[in-house]
């Protein structure tokens, strides 16, 4: 993709500049190009970290990543989990049949191929990625925003319609923006290394003891495996410092009770803490935050890096739509309004989490007895575990003059249908979303509901099926994240659906095109 330059003051210009080219930043900058705008992305590590601390993209994720027809790239040659355990609790995990979708499974992806593939992705769609370009300055005005940057080659300049930071719990972008990140300070001093033991037959396990937790993962054999060891009382050293072979082999002692022999070769050593922080707002004029510069948590059940790519999903299509002039400031407004709860979520799950986990054989292993019982019960279960997944995420924020008791399916993800009745055959509704285009569903035939959607064919793709939805829904209007807009219920008029299509998604045009029964129209498309 080519880029801009004002000759008279050597400014690169562009769409959107993506700060952070991690997994969040590189899904951000593929969904602005599936929009039809510009994203360049500045990363400042010259090379891919190359960690793998996050491993598991839970079903919301895989669901995302089958709407724009990624996944075969995800599960070639991946395991899957079909649960996971809450609070460490094994015997009775998280139950991935309870939860209504085509992908029952966490895919057990290392973070590192997880952002080799976006980055690939993003590439393919035509964003620009700069690696080693380090953001040191940001100015923005009514009109767009300017950032400096530190290349290879010397300082410049970059001006953007919007600049969202990606970069991290340090993130610059958040500071350069005056956006407050208020929380918790860490109170557990926790390890993680990819490190080599000679020892043979070590335990897998995961095992809490009288000094904390710890996580032992080798090959029978020895050799290459995966160490976790957290410390209850023990923040994080307060220099942060980069974390040594002795280190890892002195806490393994303290919490394991005997040592460990822990070797090189070393793959990888981090440490971590349990400190909660969330950006004010995830918004700042044309300014936006996504993934860790927004919200940072304790690193348990795999959420941190799957918040942030849904993030991601929610921002791309509203920014590319306000980008292209047809999303108004209120829907951009949205990002906030609804990921900001999301983050919050997560964040008092996971400090539920550790709080269960903590080595007290008095009052913490007996109510781990109960949450143990209570996960038991499908009821229970199906909530824990959408909460952990992201299949519980409903939004409902904006609508017009919403009615005292909106449509059940407002706000429900509906990826996972399966439309009947076009003349390709049985069609899943995520591949109608592989265009990132607003789709229509027809679900009973309303041939005035169509003839409304018409003067929005440039935007928005009418099909016509049929679908077990239940409760019962005439029609589906879906944003390009596969979140429902508005349903219509059997009384539903023709002019709430265009109310409803001018709110999300722009005035209508001029000129309309023809809308089909069958695939999405590609008229139009970006």
């Amino acid at each position: 993709m080519m880029h801009n330059t004002n000759a008279d003051d050597a400014v690169l210009t562009t769409d959107v500049v993506v700060v952070g080219g991690g997994p969040v930043g590189l899904m951000l900058a593929g969904e602005l190009r599936a929009g039809g705008v510009e994203a360049l992305v500045l990363e400042k590590l010259v090379e891919p970290a190359g960690h793998d601390r996050a491993g598991a993209l839970h079903i919301r994720t895989v669901e995302t990543l089958d709407l724009r027809g990624l996944l075969d790239r995800f599960m070639e040659g991946t395991q899957v989990a079909k649960g996971l355990p809450f609070a460490g609790i094994f015997t009775q995990g998280l139950n991935f049949g309870l939860v209504d979708t085509r992908h029952p499974y966490t895919a057990l992806v290392p973070q590192s191929r997880t952002e080799a593939l976006l980055a690939e992705h993003a590439r393919e769609a035509g964003a620009g990625i700069r690696r080693g370009h380090e953001v040191t300055g940001l100015r923005q005005d009514a009109e767009g925003v300017e950032v400096t940057v530190a290349g290879p080659s010397g300082p410049y300049r970059v001006r953007a319609r919007y600049v969202v930071g990606c970069d991290g719990g340090r993130s610059a972008v958040r500071r350069l923006a005056g956006i407050g990140f208020p929380g918790t300070e860490a109170t557990v001093r926790a390890l993680i290394g990819y490190v080599t033991t000679p020892e043979r037959d070590v335990p897998r396990r995961w095992e809490r003891t009288p000094d904390g937790i710890l996580v032992l993962a080798f090959p029978p054999e020895g050799g290459l495996g995966r160490v976790v060891v957290i410390e209850y009382g023990h923040p994080p050293a307060a220099d942060g410092g980069p974390v040594t072979l002795e280190d890892l082999n002195a806490a393994v002692a303290r919490v394991r009770g005997t040592p460990l022999t822990l070797t090189e070769p070393v793959s990888w050593l981090s440490r971590f803490g349990d400190a909660s922080r969330q950006a004010e707002r995830y918004r700042s004029g044309r300014v936006l935050l996504a993934g860790d510069a927004a919200h940072v948590h304790f690193p348990i059940g795999g959420q941190g890096l799957n918040t942030g790519l849904q993030d991601a999903f929610n921002l791309g299509w509203k920014l590319a739509a306000r980008v292209r002039g047809w999303g108004s400031e209120e829907l951009l407004d949205t990002y906030h309004d609804e990921r900001h709860p999301i983050a919050e979520r997560v964040m008092l799950n996971t400090r539920a989490q550790l709080a269960l986990m903590r080595p007290d054989e008095q009052h913490t292993t007996p109510l781990r007895g109960f949450v143990e019982e209570l996960l038991g019960t499908d009821e229970v279960n199906r909530y824990f575990t959408g909460m952990i997944t992201g299949t519980d995420v409903r939004y409902g924020t904006f609508a017009p003059a919403a009615p005292a008791r909106p449509h059940p399916w407002a706000g429900r993800f509906v990826g996972h249908l399966v439309l009947a009745g076009p003349p390709e055959g049985p069609m899943p509704v995520a591949e109608l979303l592989r265009t990132a285009r607003p789709l229509l569903l027809d679900l009973a035939g309303r041939a005035d509901l169509r003839e409304a959607a018409r003067p929005w064919s440039d935007r928005v793709s009418v099909v016509a099926g049929e679908a077990a939805v239940e409760p019962s829904a005439q029609a589906l209007l879906v944003r390009p994240d596969g979140y429902v807009a508005w349903a219509g219920s059997p009384d539903a008029t023709a002019d709430e659906l265009r109310a409803s299509l001018a709110h999300w998604f722009g005035p209508p045009t001029a000129e309309s095109l023809p809308t089909t029964g069958g695939a999405p129209a590609a008229e139009g498309a970006p």
